[in-house]
């Protein structure tokens, strides 16, 4: 019996899949399956590859009530800048969860990934930022910090937004960029403290394997999002944020004791358990509380998950029908 196989490229993804209040509720949604128990998602299959400094990552998860489930493989070569390639790339596959047979060809280089990343992230702005922002902080100039911007935007919308990063002519370059298309102030700053300080949302976006923040910048009515730590190696907080902190709320837990920020608090011993520690999916269903009040300190540590693959996969591929993107293949 012929079987139609949707085969979809990154630019006919980026025209039917946009960053939007769709796709934020979609990942929400996708959470909150999560805290039910009834999801099967296994361990991120991660590779490193250190003499070419890359890694591969391999996500997926089953989420019943979904038509389908996502298998992601997600190549980071951090080389390839030099040799004009970007160091981002990848594909998601979409398979029946009736039939097993593939429903649909992702090509996305990543997108779909950072799409769903940044929806993560309002999702934890949603329901742990204050209800009133001012001012949103990013900290970080590369796809992450372009799009934890205009997704925190979208939850919280707030009067200006600041952006730090190591190199302050790409700091100021995006600021530039952001303030036109958001319509609203946004400035890049040479302090990240400061930064901190006059921010109540901060989404930190970085690679980085030493901590960029300290728990000096700490001040009531915060909320930090760190989603670059996403390997052993990578940490953006000090370990003594998670241990102030008044919540604090992981994707999953038990990937962030191998991946995230808490992997860092725990080694440190400046958190002994994960007694405290809530997962993103329970604060959604209300199963597990999130900010309790306006001058609480909050942090989320996202080091992505399959479910969020599955959801937006699902999604993408009514979409791209919706659209009719891209080719049809029969098997």
């Amino acid at each position: 019996m012929a079987h139609e196989i949707r085969l979809v490229n990154e630019a006919d993804l980026r025209r039917s899949v946009h960053l939007d209040l769709e796709v934020i509720d979609c990942i929400e949604q996708a959470f909150a399956k999560l805290s039910t128990g009834t999801v099967v998602m296994p361990p991120v299959l991660s590779m490193a590859l250190p003499d070419e400094n890359a890694e591969v990552d391999v996500k997926t998860a089953y989420v019943p009530g979904l038509d389908g489930f996502a298998i992601k493989v997600s190549p980071g070569f951090f080389n390839n800048p030099a040799l004009g390639l970007s160091s981002l790339n990848g594909l998601m596959v979409l398979f029946s969860a009736k039939t097993g047979l593939v429903q649909a060809i992702f090509l996305d280089n990543g997108y779909l990934t950072d799409i769903r990343t940044a929806a993560a992230g309002a999702v934890a702005a949603r329901h742990l930022a204050p209800r009133e922002v001012s001012t949103i902080g990013i900290l970080g100039t590369g796809v992450q910090a372009r799009l934890q911007l205009i997704a925190s935007a979208k939850v919280r919308p707030a009067e200006r937004a600041l952006i730090w990063g190591r190199d302050q002519d790409k700091a100021k370059h995006l600021a530039k960029d952001m303030t036109a298309a958001l319509g609203m102030n946004v400035a890049a700053v040479e302090d990240r403290s400061q930064l901190v300080a006059d921010s109540q949302l901060v989404v930190t976006t970085t690679p980085s394997k030493e901590a960029i923040l300290s728990a000096d910048c700490l001040h009531p009515g915060l909320h930090i999002t760190a989603m670059g730590s996403d390997q052993e190696d990578k940490n953006e907080l000090d370990p003594q944020i998670l241990a102030r902190a008044d919540t604090i709320v992981c994707d999953r837990i038990s990937q962030c004791v191998k991946l995230g920020e808490l992997r860092s608090a725990l080694e440190s011993r400046a958190l002994q358990d994960t007694s405290s520690v809530r997962e993103l999916g329970d604060v959604v269903a209300g199963s597990a509380a999130g900010r309790r009040q306006e001058t609480d300190i909050t942090v989320c540590d996202l080091t992505g998950t399959g479910v969020q693959d599955t959801a937006i996969a699902t999604l993408t591929l009514g979409k791209v029908k919706q659209s009719n993107a891209g080719t049809t293949l029969v098997s």
